[in-house]
């Protein structure tokens, strides 16, 4: 579905036409999946290097963690080496202890411990602003993509997958964040600082010390292969576990209506059980590191002693030397077990981040070109010509349809389901780029269109209602955020719908659950009209607007669509044929094609598939109807 707006196109006219129920507006969509395919992640360096590029806009406040980092990295250094003279001092006896110095160390030894605390709390708190805003970022981006996206990426994808990668995984990516960040860099400095006060205090004790930093590395190596996978893994069924929950909340009244609570939590149970599965393996896993690494530090503490001891009783070195050296080991094997820790934090943040990145990384509806114009005070001459379509390149919905529908007419697609109907009002909008032919509105090609001009000349009304959580009033201001509140009034008021609303408790101001629960059917459907009504659309769809109400509300949904229909080029699509027998234009739609069209009594003049259809649906009440005339002959007689 390439946009071709560039290309030469044919002019407007001739006939034909064909279309599939499908994505869009009211057509049945793609098949859902439950979370996308397990995969290992694709380049861990690359998703690293991305999400550090969001620490761009935040140079100044790294700079000053850096700042605080170092400070605490240098109070951390000192401490030790304090220690070590003040153990030499007391070691000298009771009658040489230098008691002012001693008292003078204690007090620098107060000092650096007072400043670390303060440094560690700046650092903190300015990190943690520096993690939110970098996720708020991640978040505002990852929510404007989704509404840059073509209606077909929604249709394979169900809600509760796309709602775990933009709560879930970026929330994960925000721990990791505010935890990883300021370890990595005091880890780093912890390391250096030590290992060269170890080198100072003494080279040969420092060789002893990181034969057993060989061992560390190996572990990091052999968990980090275990659980990269599994935090991947575990993110996805967790998204497969969203998408479910999502689907049985919404759908709960078709859950319960079928008895499916059963099977509903037999699927819940599941993916819960598959998501304990490999949250376990993921667990047991990464524990197994800080373990092991105190194994491998008490390796390495019992070299020292013992090297160390040798070389005190040998008057190489000194008590308070083994004990500071002992203070740089501990400082610097405790890093490598922070950064083992949180490069294992990294693979979880990781997965998460690659998800969000993966639909970061979708490609966009085609940019409008550059010369695209914008459609100023459309008169809603709609024509199509030649136009086919499918939604996959092998299987066609639409071949070759070609109408015309003059401004202002009403114009009525009927057929079976599936047969294309709604995929033709979906290419009108835009949602789809026809694969052949071309579509025109006021005598232009709509791909030379601005897509928001474009859209902005449509009003839709369909079958399934969607109100949003807020107000009556706020939900018909949505059809158009200007308007006055006398504007909504008067809209409801052409929408039938002013009497029920001014019945409420609270009127226009009373709140509506999501997808407006506390109505009935009907009221939604006025309110949705009322929308319609106050956007004051060129063209309007009308995509079943009738067909799950009873009679005696659909008579005043008619009513308040006739009046929204007056004056606007309207596409009717209908299966209850009474409600489109006063249409200009009737065309039956199957297989792709227009099997038939003209007005009502035309088409109900030669047998052909909307006779057939027109006949089963209202056979019963003529034959009524023609019982009660020979009845009341009858009784004249």
């Amino acid at each position: 579905m390439a946009d071709t707006a560039q290309q030469r196109r044919p002019e407007p006219g001739g006939p034909g036409f064909h279309p599939p129920g499908r994505g869009g507006f009211g057509g049945r969509g793609g098949h859902h999946h439950h979370g996308m395919p397990v995969e290992k992640p694709k380049d861990f360096r690359r998703t690293v290097g991305r999400l550090w590029k969001y620490f761009g806009a935040e140079r100044g406040y790294l700079i000053f963690v850096f700042i605080c980092v170092l400070a605490a990295a240098g109070c951390g250094l000192a401490v030790p080496f304090i220690l070590g003279r003040v153990i030499d001092l007391l070691s000298a006896g009771k009658n040489a202890v230098d008691f002012t110095k001693l008292a003078s160390f204690i007090a620098v030894l107060a000092v650096v411990y007072l400043s670390d605390g303060l440094v560690n709390f700046l650092q903190g708190w300015v990190m943690a602003g520096v993690s939110q805003r970098i996720v708020r970022q991640l978040r505002r981006t990852l929510f404007e993509k989704l509404g840059r996206l073509p209606v077909s990426f929604f249709d394979s994808r169900t809600h509760g997958e796309l709602m775990s990668r933009l709560a879930n995984d970026v929330e994960n990516v925000s721990g990791t964040i505010s935890q990883a960040t300021v370890q990595l860099m005091s880890g780093v400095i912890a390391i250096i600082g030590s290992f060269t006060m170890m080198l100072i205090l003494s080279p040969l004790l420092t060789l002893a010390s990181v034969v057993t930093i060989p061992l560390v590395f190996l572990l990091i190596n052999v968990v980090t292969k275990k659980t990269l996978p599994l935090f991947k893994e575990q993110q996805a069924v967790l998204g497969r576990l969203n998408g479910h929950i999502e689907e049985t909340m919404s759908g709960l009244h078709v859950v319960k209506a079928f008895n499916h609570e059963a099977a509903a939590i037999a699927d819940f149970e599941r993916y819960n059980n598959t998501l304990r599965t490999v949250g376990i393996k993921a667990q047991i896993w990464s524990g197994y590191i800080m373990p092991l690494m105190n194994v491998i530090n008490n390796i390495g503490f019992t070299l020292i002693a013992g090297v160390g001891g040798v070389l005190a009783v040998g008057g190489a070195i000194t008590v308070g030397v083994i004990a500071s050296f002992l203070g740089y080991s501990r400082q610097f094997t405790r890093p490598l077990n922070e950064l083992a820790n949180i490069f294992n934090m990294l693979q979880s943040a990781v997965a998460g981040a690659e998800r969000v990145f993966e639909i970061i990384d979708e490609q966009e509806e085609p940019s409008d070109p550059k010369d695209a114009v914008s459609l100023t005070t459309p008169r809603g001459d709609v024509v199509f010509t030649d136009v086919s379509f499918g939604y996959r390149p092998d299987v066609p919905v639409l071949k070759n349809i070609s109408f015309t529908a003059p401004s202002g007419s009403d114009t009525a697609l009927v057929g079976p389901t599936g047969a294309g109907k709604t995929t033709i009002v979906n290419l009108l909008a835009r949602f789809y780029d026809v694969t052949e032919g071309s579509i025109f509105i006021d005598g232009r090609d709509i791909r030379d269109y601005t897509r928001d001009s474009l859209r902005r000349c449509f009003g839709i009304v369909l079958q399934d209602t969607y109100l949003f959580s807020g107000t009556v009033r706020e939900n018909i201001r949505y059809g158009r955020l200007d308007a006055t509140d006398a504007e909504v009034e008067h809209a409801a008021l052409m929408a039938n719908a002013d009497i029920f609303i001014r019945r409420l408790p609270n009127g226009y101001e009373t709140a509506l659950t999501e997808s407006g629960g506390s109505l009935s059917q009907g009221q939604r459907q006025l309110i949705t009209i009322a929308r319609a009504i106050l956007a004051d659309p060129c063209i309007l769809i009308l995509d079943e607007a009738t067909s799950s109400v009873d009679t005696r509300t659909e008579l005043h949904i008619q009513e308040a669509m006739r009046k929204l229909m007056r004056g606007r080029t309207s596409f009717i699509i209908a299966h209850r044929l009474s409600t489109i027998r006063d249409a200009d234009v009737i065309m039956v739609i199957d297989n792709g094609i227009i099997v038939e069209r003209g007005h009502h009594d035309e088409l109900m003049k030669e047998p052909g598939v909307y006779q057939t259809m027109y006949l089963s649906q209202y056979a019963n009440t003529e034959s009524e109807q023609v019982s009660d005339r020979e009845l009341d002959l009858h009784d004249s007689h």
